[in-house]
């Protein structure tokens, strides 16, 4: 099935460009079918996942997106830094060396981090934090070097105990600034920050300073489900405005590829196919600005 917008508005085919479907959206394609779906529609970017690429092989990834004309706009996920074990620590910081070399072998500069939880039996979110800056510290000269940016995600509340200790971008800048911007930057991802009545001048300070690496969308809807992690909106059903996020991600500067990632059991029972089709309508008509 095409996906055809460049028949329409100068506006919708700008904005199909830097469209990026994230493999969560589909997963129920392998990836040789999300390479053809992606070609056939038209789409050009895509986010990939670490543990189908392992499963497929690195380097057969690599050529197969390559040879779909597809680029890689992120890589997911690395981090999850925040252990107090030694080994657990020296392990962790291991992947994320594994991690900055597979971003390398696909081709793309990002690498979305997820921070880590708390420790079992630990409430001290402080000190969590200053053990993901630590792990920054390590690890951003190697992926430097490499010419991959570490991008720190912030994720809703709701999973600071177990998944991430960093829940506003506020706090993300206040890791990433740390650092050079070329170096360390933020994911601004409009499920996990929508809540947040400070986000626009966050947006703002993360696009002055350059520090904007990734803008990925879902939506928001209730009730979630049971463990909350499957329970992302398609785009246009929930309670995000995401044409003023759009809005002002541009406002700040950031021109790069828009990430559609959803977790939704409900998407990954049909057919990728009509997936696609049906998130590329719901992009273009959700985040195309007010005229």
């Amino acid at each position: 099935m095409n996906v055809d917008f460049h028949g329409g508005t100068a506006g919708r085919a700008e904005l199909f460009a830097r469209f990026s479907l994230n493999q969560q959206t589909v997963k129920q394609w392998s990836l040789p079918e999300l390479a053809d779906g992606c070609a056939r529609a038209g789409v050009r970017g895509v986010g990939l996942w670490r543990a189908p690429v392992q499963a497929y092989g690195v380097a057969a990834a690599a050529r197969l997106v390559r040879d779909a004309g597809l680029a890689v706009t992120s890589l997911c996920r690395g981090g999850f830094f925040t252990a107090s074990d030694p080994k657990e620590r020296a392990d962790a910081l291991a992947d994320n060396r594994a991690a900055i070399d597979e971003a390398v072998a696909l081709g793309t500069d990002t690498l979305v981090l997820v921070s880590g939880g708390l420790p079992s039996g630990s409430r001290d979110l402080h000190a969590a934090r200053e053990r993901v800056a630590s792990a920054l510290e390590e690890l951003s000269p190697y992926a430097a070097e490499a010419g991959v940016r570490l991008a720190i995600e912030p994720l809703h509340p709701m999973y600071a105990a177990d998944r991430c200790v960093v829940s506003t971008l506020a706090q993300a800048l206040d890791l990433a600034e740390r650092f050079p911007a070329e170096r360390v930057g933020v994911v601004v991802d409009t499920y996990h920050l929508w809540w947040d009545d400070t986000i626009g001048s966050q947006v703002e300070r993360a696009g002055a300073a350059g520090r904007i690496a990734a803008f990925q969308l879902a939506d928001w809807v209730t009730p979630l489900p049971a463990g909350v992690l499957l329970g992302r909106g398609q785009l246009g059903d929930g309670a995000v405005d995401l044409r003023w996020f759009h809005e002002q991600v541009d406002a700040a500067g950031y021109q790069g590829p828009i990430e559609v990632e959803i977790f939704n059991p409900s998407l990954w029972e049909r057919p990728g196919a009509d997936v696609l089709a049906e998130v590329v309508e719901r992009f273009t008509t959700h985040l195309m600005h007010a005229r």
